[in-house]
């Protein structure tokens, strides 16, 4: 059977292999989040590599592994749609090619993963030179027009902790690495399988060595991780703010107790705050009267700054019981179009984010320390700064936990939530670090600094997580080095799978003098 479909696959020309391409992205993207279907990836990636192998030039190659990579974003992506059918009213022109057009700017860094084993030659360093490239690539759309990192090929493995551990070493661009390579192997044959599953059970190995020792006891910290579930139609109505700011006034002040010795820690969302919670008095003791003696908020809000410019920021806001406001964070990666545009006077689009004015960028990355005894320093991370590997820390001054905020009721109830999900999972266990994420329609959850969830609420709930803030554990090798271990790797993979290249680089050619490149 894997004979006649290899056939069947080196007979694709022109926009067939193309098209077929296209689908073999489709069925990739079933790998990710939430369905997990980890398996067909080693249908879609051999089945790339082979329409690469018989392309008959360079440039159809890429073109190959384009499709392939517009297929994977458009199935992966396809929950813009949602944020976008929210405000149809003012980008509703924007609906039918918003999506085509992430995707195919996504599917750019695919392509040089075609060409690079197209010139390779066959065998195992065609796969080295592919997963190196497709590696290389994803590490580029972490950091080029602000970066989108969004579906890396490791977050197939977010269903579980195990799986995730090598991220702890290699971060997820490393784990992404070895899927690729995983999921390409059996395109040798039976030996690139066995090697396949060697390199499963190595991995697997070391997540157990990893999970294995006792987890240190969790600090004397009552987290409460409120989640008011507001759709996001409603959530800037003029005429509810009061019942919105009531209904986390009464989940904040209706929270189970903390024990004794423990310091209560309350989490609101994202903007959760109807009023300027930053500079808002009133608000600011609402708030604090829910509170418990010695309690703090963790509130997401808007915060204006009225100076010789008018700017505005999200936000989050440390208040006490006593309704003093002890630090604010502004959020410093900010999402292009969502909330504000890029080129705004030669692209006159409007932001998803509703607004007078686009927002303005906080200063970046720092730990904030509540002055509470017992209360260890956070780094607060704002929606979308979420899924940046290597970005959520100062390197100068490391949090003893991570806080993730969002409001994720712009994805929908698809996909979309459960992938934001993953990506800051990974966080966890790339830094060692415990996460506490607070969503306003969900997933709300709170993971270990391995990973592991220790607890959960659901799309679409509302209610508050009651559980104790675990320990962090000391620095791991990818918080130390970051990304350029990673990097290192999927460098010398490349290089390696092009020794001995089977073309001229200075021509590009093949040696067959065919020109089939048209029909590509």
């Amino acid at each position: 059977m894997i004979a006649r479909i290899t056939r069947h696959l080196r007979g694709r020309t022109g926009w067939r292999a193309s098209a077929t391409a296209l689908g073999l992205g489709v069925l990739a993207a079933l790998a990710l989040p939430p369905l997990h279907a980890v398996p067909l990836l080693w249908l879609a990636i051999p089945g790339l590599l082979v329409l690469v192998e018989a392309a008959p030039s360079w440039r159809a190659a890429g073109v190959r592994a384009f499709a392939f990579g517009l297929g994977h974003h458009l199935a992966g992506l396809f929950w813009i749609t949602d944020a976008l059918i929210i405000e149809a009213e003012r980008a509703w022109f924007l609906i039918p090619v918003a999506v085509p057009a992430v995707a195919g700017l996504l599917a750019l860094f695919i392509a040089p993963a075609g060409i690079a084993a197209f010139l390779a030659r066959p065998g195992w360093r065609r796969v080295l030179a592919f997963a190196g490239a497709w590696s290389l690539g994803e590490l580029a759309r972490t950091y080029v027009l602000t970066g989108f990192p969004w579906n890396l090929v490791a977050t197939v493995w977010a269903f579980a902790a195990l799986p995730m551990q090598i991220s702890a070493w290699v971060g997820v661009h490393g784990l992404s690495l070895a899927s690729v390579l995983v999921a390409a192997l059996p395109v040798l044959g039976a030996r690139g399988f066995f090697a396949a599953c060697v390199l499963l059970a190595a991995g697997g190995a070391a997540g157990v060595a990893r999970l294995w020792p006792a987890e240190p006891p969790p600090l004397a910290v009552a987290l409460r991780i409120v989640q008011g579930n507001i759709a996001q139609a409603a959530k800037w109505d003029d005429a509810l703010r009061a019942r919105h700011f009531r209904k986390y006034l009464a989940l904040t002040a209706n929270a189970p107790a903390a024990g004794p010795g423990e310091t209560m820690v309350v989490i609101w969302p994202e903007t959760a705050s109807p009023y300027l919670l930053a500079s808002d008095p009133a608000a600011q003791q609402a708030a604090a009267a829910a509170l418990p003696e010695g309690g703090l908020l963790l509130a997401g809000t808007v915060r204006v700054e009225r100076g010789p410019a008018l700017r505005v920021f999200n936000s989050l806001v440390v208040l006490d019981a006593n309704g003093v406001v002890r630090d604010v964070f502004d959020k410093a990666h900010l999402v292009p179009f969502g909330e504000y545009v890029p080129l705004r006077d030669l692209l006159p689009l409007p932001r998803l984010v509703r607004a007078t004015m686009d927002f303005s960028a906080g200063p970046g990355r720092r730990s904030i320390d509540p002055g509470i005894a017992g209360v260890p320093a956070f780094s607060p991370l704002i929606c979308y700064e979420a899924i940046f590997p290597g970005q959520v820390v100062d390197a100068g001054s490391r949090p003893g936990w991570l806080v993730n905020i969002t409001n994720d009721a712009w994805f929908g109830r698809l996909s979309g939530p459960w992938q934001h999900l993953a990506a800051a999972r990974f966080r966890s266990v790339e830094e060692g670090l415990p996460l506490a994420r607070a969503a306003n329609t969900g997933i709300s959850a709170l993971f270990d600094a391995r990973g592991r969830e220790v607890a959960r609420l659901g799309l679409g709930a509302t209610g508050v997580i009651a559980a104790p803030l675990p320990a962090p554990l000391p620095p791991t090798l990818f918080a130390q080095t970051g990304v350029w271990l990673p990097a290192s790797l999927a460098v010398f993979a490349l290089f390696c799978g092009l020794t001995r290249r089977k073309v001229a680089l200075n021509g590009m050619e093949t040696s067959k003098k065919k020109d089939d490149t048209a029909k590509a």
